[in-house]
């Protein structure tokens, strides 16, 4: 026993013994008598406007908290910096100011605590912006030290699985998600001035319906019944329509149990919205304000900085037949295709892979991703999707083959999917009686949804609804090629020791 405790002693790593001389300063300090974990500290002024004001707070006494980001201890004196979500300023405590007792209090901090500080403002010699401090007060203990470093976490797992760290050492980060809650905000403005009202719809549904995708299965004990995790809220949101609320929206989160890459995640988040008495048109005039919207908001300027190139977003967006330019990519007519078979033996001569599950729109779809996608850089609205892929989709009037839908696509990845609705109740019911009967849709949990069918019986007006997915939005909008570098806590695999 005692040979096994000496191993164990000496495999003991550098950050278990840094641990253990923090938990021995917090020892320290509760033996003072210190509260080291105190429920709240009034601040005159968040450090920010500290900052801000400069000059007009020279002389005055303040107040601020926040985290110790840098410390140096010298003797009777030390100066550190404390940083809070507004930003950062320096501190100078010396012995004769704070008082003996207090000074060695200060002693048994570190790096990572929060403390507050309370001290008249003063410009040093360097002319950096200074509390004064008359006081100080811990808030709170970190027992474990931070990344060395100031410039954040190298390894990239570690990142997204510890994002609590990643946020305290990478101001950048915080950026990115500082910009998306401000995006989402610009989306609820612009929709609200519209009249579009805010609704929520179920996570757990009976039946999953509104988009292709692999559902998530639970089961709810007390009714004894499968529901899945919402794929899309679609037909939710339509039977509000049918309702009366002829504008809504809702952002969304939804679940799909399919694979995880640079630009999926299991669990992702959508804007949906519904406009009565519009077609698919309208929403691609939404889709160009909206952006503009947002543009204005970040920058300014219409356009999205992405790496070494900028994305132009001036209107009017161009509008790409689907089959037009899958022909003029690949030389090859994939509108007269209507099998699987046929559609497979043109990926085989073009060298395109898929899977051989696959049915015939999800090769097309691997065709357009290897020749067309990547060169979709501006903004660009693909059109003329078949209709038989498109099952909730209006079709055209002079060509019932074609769907009136659009795929929004920039920077080389789509970014919305916008339908005229289809309305009519007994095509809508032939449309899923002829999903349902498709292997893959039935792998998936699909089926008909009859109480969306009698909703429509009670009639819906014409409308159009478009859904756009607010991760690689906010990709496009802060330059970033991974949806986990935008989703606070992305899906990963289980952590292993």
């Amino acid at each position: 026993m005692q040979e096994s405790r000496e191993k164990s002693k000496t495999n003991k790593s550098p950050i278990d013994d840094l641990i253990s001389q923090r938990k021995q300063k917090l020892e320290k300090l509760v033996e003072k008598g210190i509260e080291v974990y105190p429920n709240k500290y009034s601040a005159t002024h968040l450090i920010g406007d500290i900052v801000e004001k400069g000059r007009k707070l020279e002389g005055e006494t303040v107040s601020a908290r926040g985290r110790i980001v840098s410390m140096r201890k010298m003797g009777k004196a030390s100066f550190i910096n404390i940083k809070d979500m507004t930003g950062r300023i320096q501190a100078y405590l010396k012995s004769d100011d704070v008082g003996e007792e207090n000074y060695k209090t200060f002693k048994l901090l570190d790096i990572g605590d929060f403390i507050g500080l309370s001290g008249k403002m003063f410009y040093t010699k360097t002319g950096e912006f200074t509390i004064h401090a008359g006081a100080l007060t811990p808030l709170a203990k970190s027992l474990r030290p931070l990344p060395e470093k100031w410039h954040g976490l190298k390894d990239v797992e570690t990142r997204y699985r510890q994002r609590y760290v990643d946020l305290i050492v990478n101001d950048e980060v915080r950026k990115v998600f500082e910009c998306r809650s401000r995006i989402i905000q610009v989306i609820r403005e612009f929709l609200d001035k519209r009249g579009f009202l805010e609704v929520e719809t179920p996570m757990m549904q009976s039946i999953a319906g509104g988009a292709r995708a692999k559902p998530f299965i639970t089961h709810h004990e007390s009714l004894d019944m499968d529901l899945y995790l919402r794929i899309a809220p679609e037909l939710y949101l339509k039977r509000l329509v049918v309702g009366g609320f002829e504008k809504v929206y809702e952002i969304n989160r939804n679940f799909r149990n399919e694979g995880i890459s640079t630009k999926h995640n299991p669990e992702f988040t959508m804007l949906e919205v519904y406009n009565a008495y519009t077609d698919y048109t309208s929403m691609m005039e939404m889709c160009e304000l909206l952006f503009a919207s947002i543009a204005g908001e970040l920058s300014g300027k219409l356009e999205a900085p992405f790496k070494e190139r900028v994305i132009s977003l001036k209107t009017p967006w161009k509008r790409v037949s689907l089959y037009d330019i899958l022909r003029e990519k690949t030389g090859r007519d994939f509108s007269k295709v209507n099998s699987r078979a046929g559609m497979a033996e043109l990926a085989d001569s073009l060298g395109v892979k898929y899977a051989e599950g696959n049915g015939e729109f999800k090769i097309l779809d691997h065709v357009f991703e290897a020749f067309v996608q990547p060169d979709l850089i501006e903004p660009v609205f693909i059109t003329d999707y078949p209709s038989k892929h498109s099952p909730l989709a209006k079709p055209k009037k002079d060509n019932p083959e074609i769907a009136e839908r659009f795929e929004l696509f920039v920077n080389g990845q789509e970014i919305a999917n916008a339908y005229s609705e289809l309305n009519d109740p007994v095509q809508q019911r032939m449309r899923m009686e002829e999903q349902v009967k498709d292997k893959e849709t039935r792998e998936e949990g699909g089926e008909v949804d009859d109480d969306y069918i009698r909703a429509l019986e009670y009639g819906m007006p014409p409308c159009s609804g478009l859904g756009i997915g607010i991760d690689r939005l906010v990709m496009l909008f802060t330059g970033l090629s991974s949806i986990r570098d935008v989703i606070l806590f992305p899906q990963l695999k289980k952590e292993t020791e």
